[in-house]
């Protein structure tokens, strides 16, 4: 079954509000997804493209920069495994880099990126990380806005 986009965020905030651990990423419902995108947001409140900029580059999140690269980033060392997303935001929709961040696998089956929002099927996690995403929602969110606007010089 098919859910429209009004139906789809009416249906996604009851679900979202209702979940308050990280085991919400695994019940990202399939119905919400349309196409190679994730239209709605994961929480109800804007992202925040600085501290976006914060889970792209720290160690401690998100870590994007140890395998993407951007110009003009004041980041060291950034990566060149996955693709420079200096113009991300002129080639993918916020609802496209979401779905990307999630769980990309949705959308290219054997990508080497990890699941950044998905708690089932993984390999080699620690007993410490068990049922935990890697990023929250709201981090999720950030990233999202920050790549969002990155548009290129």
């Amino acid at each position: 079954m098919k859910l429209n986009l009004g139906g789809a965020l009416l249906f996604a905030a009851a679900h979202l509000t209702a979940c308050s651990s990280h085991e919400e990423a695994s019940l990202i419902s399939s119905e919400l997804i349309e196409g190679d995108a994730l239209p709605v947001p994961l929480t109800q409140s804007i992202g925040d493209g600085d501290e976006g900029r914060q889970v792209f580059q720290s160690r401690e999140q998100g870590h994007c920069v140890l395998c993407h690269q951007i110009q003009n980033l004041n980041a060291e060392f950034q990566g060149n495994l996955g693709p420079d997303l200096t113009e991300v935001g002129s080639r993918l929709t916020p609802g496209q880099i979401r779905l990307r961040i999630i769980d990309y696998e949705r959308v290219l089956s054997g990508v080497t990126m990890p699941s950044y929002y998905r708690v089932h099927d993984l390999n080699q996690v620690g007993d410490d990380y068990e049922n935990q995403s890697v990023l929250t929602a709201q981090q999720v969110e950030d990233l999202v806005v920050f790549l969002s606007e990155q548009k290129g010089n």
